[in-house]
């Protein structure tokens, strides 16, 4: 359930592996095969059978692909993992960077009129059209899973039930979610919803699962109907618990029986091309069955949190504070005693599960001292964990699932004393975090205007981050959630009151350190404008835990970034210190005094 210290794959059997599915491919009759890090239902985090790209390359990253050929082999990762693959895989694969180059240049470069397999179940519908619409004559053709054929220990699927999400957490009832969105579906026109991603599943019908570690989403599928009424298909034994939660009006199907279904229904079916399977749009198109391509319906409403959701994200965050905060007090007392990365990410975890209301973690805890630090999501394992060093900064991003809220914070703390050249760069992107914090904006701005807020100190001295600023952030759901973000290649979705981010500028300096600092945010309706005819949003934020004073450099800081410092420590003093035993509340308050 929680966080394990031990690669579960390695590049080490990387050669054989890549020799074995050569040979399945020509076997196949085809010139290249595609291995997504994606599982049928597009999850961010794949169960240990789906888990092929790690399997077959050794990379655990949480994106990417590789595409074999019979005389190459790419792995695709973007800004995150451009230093962790290069760690994990070994030479028979070439690292590609992503997204500057596409899966569709590479393969118009270097696959000009060959055949390249694909499993159908694993891409998206809009994924495969772009492939297919290349300028070399590139075939794409569907086939079963190579990789499944050479995995001959691959794990069983998991067998955990399904369990409710009681309304008191939800805000709505599943009843009402199911009627509001199937009178969308009858005003657009369309029969029904083919819904394949678990997190929208898990929100419309107030379910959870545990098929992955860290995000508490059912694997299943559904088929939401314009009368309200919802089928979901889910693998034997899973839904018995939740039978009585579901009622009358949700029919509990064999998953097997999924694609079989969709031939039943009638036009026309709307369906997500950005994260339907493909086989879902060709089984339909086999039926003659009419398809609609538009948003999951789920996706929107889900993100726009309800007051009572809101009000259980704070109090996760209020909850999750106080376990920071004495971590943090542990972690000043203890950094410079010969403690390794892996003592860190157990102590943290040993105080969230002091609350008795720490579910799981929301992902395994990234703890990087020195030049791990600059490996964005670098996971520490038994064979890489660093004894922190005296001067050195380290990376700790983590977070927790409680059933009425996701928490995710990153804090970039100092062992010891920081050198002039940290502080400053810690300062920089503290400062790109505040302007973020600080900013109002008119209805209709995305993400994407706003991403810059988060670099400008940053370019203005030539320095940059390779991730975005922020993720949307689910309730009691998955720790990144679309659609909305910031970032210039986040969904150009407005943002709206109720939907929560992270806000997360960073630093990295490959060989020397990484700085990172986040807080989750929600949007908000403000007050104030000059002119009075424009509606105003802002962010308030929910994560309220000390920044590190030892890092800041108060002489690069304008007054009102001084003054938004010193405000939010009080804050966190305010909110915090009535929770802490005597020792730790002093040392909050000695991190909460004003600059």
């Amino acid at each position: 359930m929680f966080q394990q210290f031990t690669n579960t794959h390695s590049g080490k059997h990387g050669p054989e592996r890549l020799a074995a599915l050569r040979e399945q491919m020509k076997a196949e009759g085809l010139d290249g095969f595609i291995v997504p890090r994606s599982d049928m239902f597009q999850g961010e985090t794949v169960a240990d059978c789906d888990d092929r790209l790690a399997w077959l390359t050794g990379f655990s990253g949480s994106a990417g692909y590789a595409i074999i050929l019979a005389d190459q082999a790419g792995i695709f990762v973007d800004g995150r993992y451009r230093l962790q693959v290069r760690e994990q895989v070994e030479d028979c694969y070439t690292p590609v960077d992503w997204p500057e180059v596409t899966l569709r240049d590479w393969l118009e470069q270097n696959a000009a009129g060959k055949v390249i397999g694909f499993d159908a179940w694993l891409h998206p519908v809009n994924e495969i059209k772009t492939l297919r619409d290349n300028k070399a004559d590139v075939e794409l053709k569907a086939v079963d899973n190579l990789v499944d054929r050479i995995w001959t220990d691959r794990p069983a699927p998991p067998a955990a039930k399904f369990f409710a999400q009681p309304e008191e957490f939800a805000g709505e009832s599943a009843a009402s979610k199911r009627t509001r969105l199937a009178t969308g579906l009858r005003k657009a026109g369309t029969t029904a919803a083919v819904i394949t991603l678990p997190d929208s599943i898990a929100w419309l019908l107030n379910i959870r699962g545990e098929d992955v570690s860290h995000t508490p989403a059912p694997h299943a599928f559904a088929i939401l109907h314009d009368t309200g009424r919802c089928d979901l298909f889910a693998r034997e034994g899973k839904a018995d618990e939740i039978m009585d939660h579901l009622g009358e009006d949700v029919a509990v199907l064999p998953f097997e029986g999924f694609e079989a279904a969709l031939l039943q229904l009638s036009s026309p079916v709307l369906i997500d091309a950005n994260s339907c399977p493909q086989i879902v749009a060709e089984a339909l198109a086999g039926a003659e069955v009419e398809t609609v391509e538009g948003r999951d319906p789920c996706v929107l409403p889900k993100a726009l949190k309800n007051e009572t959701e809101l009000a259980g994200m704070q109090a996760a965050h209020d909850r999750d504070a106080i376990a920071m905060c004495r971590f943090l007090a542990w972690f000043e007392a203890n950094s410079t005693s010969g403690i390794t990365e892996i003592d860190v990410v157990k102590k943290l975890e040993g105080f969230r599960r002091e609350t008795n209301a720490l579910r799981d973690i929301s992902f395994d805890t990234i703890s990087g001292a020195g030049p791990n630090g600059a490996v964005i999501h670098y996971r520490v394992t038994e064979e890489t964990n660093r004894t922190l060093g005296e001067g050195e900064l380290i990376v700790v991003d983590s977070g927790a699932q409680y059933q009425d809220g996701t928490t995710d914070i990153t804090r970039t703390l100092a062992i010891g004393e920081a050198g002039a050249d940290e502080r400053h760069c810690y300062t920089q992107v503290l400062r790109g975090m505040v302007a973020v914090s600080r900013a109002r904006f008119p209805v209709g701005v995305n993400g994407g205007h706003l991403d810059a807020l988060a670099r400008q100190f940053l370019w203005a001295e030539g320095m940059d981050y390779d991730h975005g600023t922020g993720h949307g952030v689910g309730a009691y759901l998955g720790v990144h959630e679309g659609p909305c973000g910031i970032s210039r290649r986040a969904a150009q979705i407005p943002l709206q009151p109720g939907m929560v981010l992270s806000n997360e500028p960073g630093y990295y300096r490959n060989g020397a350190f990484g700085i990172r600092l986040e807080n989750l945010i929600f949007v908000a309706n403000v007050e104030g404008g000059i002119d009075t005819h424009r509606n105003l949003l802002g962010f308030e934020t929910l994560t309220y835990v000390p920044f590190e004073r030892k890092l800041i450099d108060k002489a690069l800081l304008s007054k009102e970034e001084v003054a938004w410092i010193d405000a939010y420590h009080a804050k966190v003093l305010d909110k915090v210190g009535p929770h802490l035993d005597l020792p730790t509340r002093g040392w909050l308050s000695a991190a909460c005094a004003p600059l």
